[in-house]
């Protein structure tokens, strides 16, 4: 699974997507949110890429986001067991996303694995092309 998030404004109009690749079979994932930001569709497209599998798998996730990265191996144990807070006592950010993630994860086996964005990495590529259909998709969209 290749996963990417996009945001023109930080906040402002989001995209996520997602490029699903096992053997011959493919799917691709895209949608997005009108006020979100950076962080928030990185999350999002891991999320909506685990729910598109149907059954507990061993998965590869390439993501560009260290902080998705970096929060599901190394930050999210203390912060369940801070009842989500971080080490300074506040607030973690995104919990309400932090938290489906988790859970979607949980029955998986994944490695998580972070490439550089932008550096002509095919899947990342591909994710990115997506986010940010995600995106058009948005602002094309009446109010």
């Amino acid at each position: 699974m290749y996963a990417d998030g996009a945001c023109k404004g930080n906040p402002g109009v989001g995209g996520w997507g997602v490029w699903l690749k096992a053997g011959l079979h493919e799917k691709e994932l895209f949608g997005g949110e009108a006020l979100t930001t950076n962080n928030r569709m990185e999350l999002m497209a891991v999320i909506q890429g685990l729910q598109a599998l149907k059954k507990p798998a061993h998965i590869k996730i390439y993501t560009d986001s260290s902080y998705v990265q970096k929060g599901m191996t190394e930050w999210i144990k203390g912060w369940k067991q801070k009842q989500w807070r971080t080490a300074d006592k506040k607030p973690v950010k995104n919990a309400d996303l932090w938290q489906m993630l988790d859970e979607l994860a949980s029955p998986h086996t994944i490695d998580w694995i972070w490439v550089r964005g932008h550096a002509g990495n095919l899947g990342n590529e591909r994710a990115d092309v997506l986010a940010n259909q995600g995106v058009l998709t948005v602002a094309k969209s009446p109010v």
